[in-house]
């Protein structure tokens, strides 16, 4: 049988509990802050989506990238990286800092996991913090002392929404809650996010591939192109490469010297863009 037909079941590692997508997302990037569970579910995405490597791989160099290009074109010397799932090489403050030592990042995700090993790493260093929030409570991120004490909101500020808002469901209004961050952050502020989008994937290996990562705690909502756009309602799209229109793309597009040969496959599961608050 062709396994892209095929009918997921599940291992019996994954049945005996429920796999991360945080986990899943290490594994993929090689990293080791997974479980049994997590590489015995990824795995089985791999078997049906042998791309989805490639995907974490350039939705990891799109964060880069647009952090490097807020840093060094536009001076942001603040972030917040919402989401941030657990900790791999290069992280967000290391980026920044190739580029400007003075920069302060706060680092935010709703897994304990993922922030009990995000203090470990992040001890010791003053310019990063790691607080236990959800993306859906916007004022319990903006309004952390940790927050406060690094972020000054009088003064433009770099938001990561990376990978993230495909975790919140449409009944829950993933727009209007990224819509108040955005009237939070002040003027010249930027914004980069990344979603996972069901344009291009309709075969049956994306089906099943769903249905893994439906075992999860908070499986992933695919949305269009046009739904994804609708996240920078109220910023101004950059553009994402020399030349091309300001728009959301592909993500490994995004800031590639040379777009047509960034369009691999696992590109094309995600969609990307950065924008500026006017």
């Amino acid at each position: 049988m062709d396994m892209s037909d095929a009918h997921v079941a599940a291992p019996d590692a994954v049945q005996a509990g429920r796999p991360s997508p945080a986990g899943m997302y290490d594994y993929y990037l090689g990293g080791t802050a997974n479980t049994a569970i997590d590489r015995a579910a990824a795995e089985q995405v791999k078997v049906f989506l042998p791309e989805v490597v490639d995907a974490a791989w350039a939705n990891r160099g799109f964060l880069q990238r647009a952090v490097k290009r807020m840093t060094r074109e536009w001076g942001i010397r603040q972030f917040i990286d919402i989401g941030a799932g657990l900790p791999t090489q290069r992280n967000t403050h290391q980026v920044a800092a190739e580029e400007a030592m003075d920069c302060r990042v706060v680092y935010v995700d709703n897994d304990p996991s993922v922030y009990e090993r995000g203090n470990e790493i992040l001890s010791g260093d003053p310019g990063t913090a790691m607080i236990l929030a959800d993306f859906r409570a916007p004022d319990d991120i903006l309004g952390h002392e940790r927050t406060r004490k690094l972020i000054d909101f009088g003064q433009p500020v770099g938001l990561l929404f990376v990978a993230l808002t495909h975790f919140v469901r449409d009944e829950e209004d993933p727009w209007g809650l990224l819509a108040r961050y955005r009237d939070a952050a002040a003027p010249g502020s930027y914004l980069a996010l990344s979603a996972v989008t069901t344009d291009h994937q309709v075969r049956p290996a994306t089906a099943n591939a769903g249905r893994i990562y439906a075992m999860t705690a908070t499986p992933p909502v695919g949305r269009t192109k046009e739904e994804i756009r609708r996240f920078f309602d109220g910023w101004e799209i950059v553009p994402p490469y020399e030349d091309a229109a300001p728009d959301v793309i592909f993500i490994g597009q995004w800031g590639a010297e040379d777009p047509t040969l960034a369009d691999s496959e696992g590109s094309r599961v995600f969609y990307a863009g950065v924008a500026r608050k006017p």
